[in-house]
């Protein structure tokens, strides 16, 4: 099946992911700062599935010189790297203006310098072999600017969506490498980012959003919604809705 190499791999999405793709038979590189929780997550798969390859690695995406490193020596173990998910993430932050600069600044490094890093390494990964599949984690919080302490990080999943789509724009003009580039928008899924958060109208559990994330990435989709109901209709009423209306949705 090939190798996918994972991000943020020691919680929410990124965890469940492991699993799922595990399970379809791909080899995994997990990489994250919590190494501990790795190990526990390689044992659990491992016990399911005893001939998959599991490699782990510490890894702060905001720091370039250690994302390149890994992802360097992830190869050097997996040759080829069939698969990068830019999925390291944060979800602090506080209303602009309100004393959280310190939140704000954390979550748009981790956010988007971050997967500014990860795309760097990965794409110089992909170039020299000729093939591979970025896909990227963003939100359908993306989709518009949004108020109080969401407004950072949908301005940051938004940078990532357009720092895909600016990649996938480029391989549409390379026909000699064999590169997609996909974007995943998740809805309201259940991960440890938003646990505390309850009541919100649309949330379903982390194994079924992530069963959809994983069908999109296998597909090969450019562009996500996931789940698709009620997420694909309600991104494009999203684009056209006047703001009024997306701040009392949000």
């Amino acid at each position: 099946m090939g190798t996918i190499l994972i991000t943020g791999a020691s919680s929410g999405l990124g965890e469940e992911m492991a699993r799922q793709f595990a399970a379809l038979g791909y080899d995994l590189a997990l990489a994250a700062r919590r190494t501990d929780r790795l190990e526990a997550l390689k044992a659990e798969i491992l016990a399911a599935h005893p001939e998959r390859r599991i490699g782990l690695k510490a890894l702060d995406v905001n720091d370039a010189a250690q994302v390149s490193q890994v992802f360097e020596e992830f190869k050097s173990d997996y040759l080829p790297l069939d698969r990068v998910i830019v999925n390291a993430g944060l979800g602090k932050g506080a209303p602009i203006g309100t004393g959280g600069e310190a939140a704000n600044r954390e979550t748009a490094m981790t956010n988007f310098i971050g997967a500014l890093n990860q795309a760097e390494a990965a794409m110089k990964i992909f170039r020299e072999q000729g093939h591979g599949h970025l896909v990227f984690i963003s939100s359908m919080s993306a989709m518009r600017g949004m108020p109080k302490t969401v407004t950072v990080y949908a301005a940051t999943k938004a940078g990532v969506a357009h720092l895909a789509e600016g990649i996938r724009a480029e391989m549409l003009t390379s026909p000699k490498l064999d590169i997609t580039v996909s974007t995943i928008y998740p809805g309201y899924i259940r991960s440890e980012m938003n646990e505390r958060v309850a009541d919100t109208p649309f949330m379903v559990d982390t194994v079924t959003g992530v069963k959809a994330i994983v069908a999109a990435i296998e597909a090969k989709k450019a562009n996500a919604r996931v789940p698709a109901w009620p997420w694909r209709p309600l991104g494009t009423a999203l684009k056209l809705l006047p703001l009024g209306i997306v701040r009392r949705l949000s």
